[in-house]
């Protein structure tokens, strides 16, 4: 069985940055060791704005320009940077919640063989439950969980939600 681990989001602006939460920054010691005790494929999703953000919909529902490409805000945080590079990765960018091309990616990956995928990463009640949920959508017989102390969602309350949501659809919660 093939193994993949997707780390979603891990990028300065929601560590630190212009999202940044106290939690956000406390999972990444975590986040880093699952990387470096990974054995298997890693694609990691970089949040990818651009200058025009605010005319978007998802600017006009969350007016804090963020992750926008070429700033040190999109840049990975360096500690997960870090463990990513030493292991190897293969980074999906995406302009929205759910990277709409990861399915594809992971299948190719798979080439037929049986596989198991895991989550973490930042926020939970956003873009790790829509990567979550679009991957179950596809993967339906393939076991999908999530690590919930590597991640952290735009609240604690949030996160729990988000946690439970995909409890309800099936997706293990570690």
């Amino acid at each position: 069985m093939k193994h993949f681990l997707i780390v979603v989001d891990m990028q300065k602006d929601f560590v630190d940055g212009a999202l940044g939460t106290k939690e956000a920054v406390s999972i990444v010691p975590s986040v880093v060791k699952k990387i470096e005790e990974f054995d298997g494929e890693i694609f990691a999703t970089l949040d990818t704005h651009g200058e025009n953000y605010m005319q978007t919909m998802e600017g006009r529902n969350l007016p804090v320009p963020h992750c926008i490409k070429g700033t040190e805000g999109w840049e990975l945080d360096k500690a997960v940077a870090a463990a990513l590079e030493k292991k190897g990765y293969t980074p999906v960018e995406k302009g929205t919640f759910g990277a709409a091309q990861l399915p594809a990616m992971v299948m190719n990956a798979c080439a037929g063989e049986p596989c198991d995928i895991e989550l973490i990463g930042l926020c939970t009640d956003i873009c790790v439950v829509s990567n979550a949920l679009l991957l179950k959508a596809i993967f339906c017989e393939s076991p999908i969980s999530v690590d919930s102390a590597c991640c952290a969602g735009v609240t604690p309350e949030k996160h729990l939600a988000a946690l439970e949501t995909m409890r309800s659809c099936q997706i293990e919660v570690k």
